[in-house]
């Protein structure tokens, strides 16, 4: 039985995205099974048509399925990306695991293999508090943690972020060096997915 991965993520103008994207191809050659969602967006039209690629990138990524609370009920693991917003989660993301209240009660939300990526505008733009951010959620939920940490030298090539992979969304292509760190990352939720299923 193949491991179930649901990569969940928000984005306004593409890189955790593509981070997203990157992911589920590395998931998929470790041979998960891989739900790719987005969460809803939650900004006013305002706001997204004052960025000319934040209304690009929504518009370019329409047929990207939203997020449900069946993804987080089938998977076997998560991993949950966005961007830092004042140093937290996105509002987005946030919204969508503050739905998630019926499963916890439940006890659906334990006892699986989470994880989480970020991205800012800069190197010191809160990118590790939004991590321990998002995992603050995970905890109460009874969730199991699989960070990167410094479990490969690869890793340092791209900053050394332990908790999770972080890259600072300068509008360039994303560095080789932090797509392999999404790649080291996501192989090691599949791996440890697959031992605790």
């Amino acid at each position: 039985m193949s491991t179930k991965l649901s990569i969940i993520y928000y984005s306004s103008t593409g890189t955790n995205y593509e981070l997203a994207v990157e992911a589920k191809k590395a998931a998929e050659e470790a041979g998960a099974e891989v739900r790719l969602r987005k969460v809803a967006e939650l900004a006013p039209d305002a706001a997204i048509d004052s960025n000319p690629k934040w209304r690009e990138h929504l518009e370019a990524t329409k047929d990207v399925k939203e997020a449900s609370l069946d993804d987080l009920d089938w998977a076997d693991a998560v991993l949950f990306g966005t961007p830092t917003r004042f140093g937290n989660v996105s509002a987005q993301l946030k919204q969508f695991m503050d739905t998630a209240g019926g499963l916890w009660f439940q006890g659906k939300l334990a006892n699986k293999i989470y994880s989480g990526y970020t991205s800012a505008q800069n190197p010191n733009g809160g990118q590790e508090t939004t991590l321990l951010a998002l995992y603050n959620t995970i905890y109460h939920w009874g969730g199991i943690l699989i960070t990167p940490g410094y479990t490969s030298e690869k890793l340092f090539a791209s900053g050394g972020n332990p908790y999770g992979t972080s890259i600072t969304a300068d509008g360039n292509d994303i560095p080789e060096a932090k797509l392999e760190a999404i790649r080291i990352q996501t192989r090691r939720i599949v791996e440890f997915a697959g031992k605790l299923v």
